[in-house]
């Protein structure tokens, strides 16, 4: 139960505090969700992100267990009052939701709710979330005692981290995919209006948060103070990452700084830690160079998106007139074997190929549950 004030402010700190120390979107929606439940004492609470199909693309529910959302079946789709929160952008605020028109009714495994308060989220003009709560508790005779205007004030503000994180998380994801040469420097200018911006606009926005509160005024005023200084630390969190997204092209910084600032975009946009040391390597034909970057950059998305690693080590150390790329996980690993039978497989047929076209060679060391390996040699100019 929610023991006033001070609780829901911790929620709100705690929000704040997920979108400036996690990149991953699955890991900051399942926090915003937690966090709207815990601030407005409700048994449930869901955020979807729709897709262009008439579906969501992601939708984290929080108060139902594994068990029960596994027997509920398929993600609902736009339909009903999810439907009016996105196309209509407007919050819903229903006593029994099940009275409402819209009402099209749930499967047979889905719990039961009454009361229910929904709010679209907003980047700019565009709805590109919706955030609800079911079945306020409070004492008193069962039924409900229903979300007042002050809860959807306050779930308005939750709404607005939603948005932070969501349009974070989606540039992060972008950066990790686009060419450096290419797409950074726009991407950093882009990450820098989009995510400070609004950080800044939010610092106002839970100032003004503090009048929602009018139960020990003093007391609330002071906990605001601190949400606002969590975000501004959120700010300058974000402002050191816009710095490691700088252009960093092969032939302007050479390759050592190249992959230093890949790896440093890398640890910050993943859960996983992402070292990397360069020992005495000097310049090398630029074909040599591009190869050794393709393959550490197949080699990382590898190790982050399908290895489930806690640490991915990369290292470029000298090797007479040439170098060699060693990047290293302690993920789960698999039987060399097996990939050389079933022939495609990770992108190591495209990473052999390049680095056969340079005149290097590639190994991999691999076990099931012992983590993988890939070094690549190249002989240098």
């Amino acid at each position: 139960m929610s023991s006033g004030p001070t609780s829901g402010l911790a929620a709100v700190s705690s929000a704040l505090l997920a979108m400036s120390r996690h990149l991953e979107v699955r890991d900051v929606l399942k926090t915003i969700v937690a966090s709207a439940r815990e601030l407005l004492d409700a048994e449930y609470a869901a955020l979807g992100v729709p897709d262009d199909h008439g579906g969501f693309a992601q939708f984290v529910v929080d108060g139902v267990s594994d068990a029960q959302w596994k027997a509920i079946g398929p993600l609902p789709r736009q339909h009903g009052i999810l439907a009016a929160m996105l196309s209509e952008a407007t919050p819903q605020r229903l006593a029994d939701v099940r009275t409402d028109p819209r009402f099209e009714g749930w499967p047979a495994a889905h719990p039961e709710m009454s009361d229910f308060l929904g709010l679209p989220v907003r980047d700019g003009d565009e709805v590109i979330a919706a955030l609800f709560l079911a079945n306020k508790r409070c004492p008193g005779p069962a039924g409900g005692c229903g979300f007042t205007e002050e809860d959807e004030q306050l779930l308005g503000i939750l709404a607005q981290h939603a948005a932070i994180a969501l349009t974070n998380a989606r540039l992060y994801e972008r950066s990790r995919e686009l060419t450096i040469a290419e797409e950074r420097s726009r991407l950093a200018h882009e990450l820098h209006d989009a995510v400070s911006q609004k950080l800044f606009s939010l610092r106002l926005t839970a100032q003004a948060a503090a009048a929602l509160v009018g139960r020990d005024p003093a007391r609330a005023r002071g906990e605001m103070r601190q949400v606002a200084a969590l975000a501004a630390e959120a700010a300058d969190e974000l402002r050191a990452a816009v710095v490691e997204l700088r252009p960093a092209a092969l032939d302007e910084d050479g390759l050592v700084a190249t992959l230093r600032t890949q790896t440093q975009v890398l640890d910050r946009a993943h859960t996983a830690r992402v070292t990397f040391t360069g020992k005495g390597v000097r310049a090398l034909p630029a074909a040599q160079e591009e190869a050794l970057l393709r393959v550490a950059q197949e080699a990382l998305h590898n190790a982050l998106r399908h290895s489930g690693a806690a640490r991915v080590d990369v290292t470029l150390e000298r090797r007479g007139p040439g170098a060699v790329l060693r990047v290293t996980d302690d993920g789960t690993g698999f039987d060399p074997r097996t990939v050389r039978r079933a022939g495609r497989h990770l992108g190591l047929v495209s990473m052999r190929d390049r680095a056969g076209g340079v005149g290097g060679t590639l190994t991999v060391e691999s076990a099931p549950g012992k983590g993988t390996t890939i070094e690549m040699e190249v002989p240098g100019g």
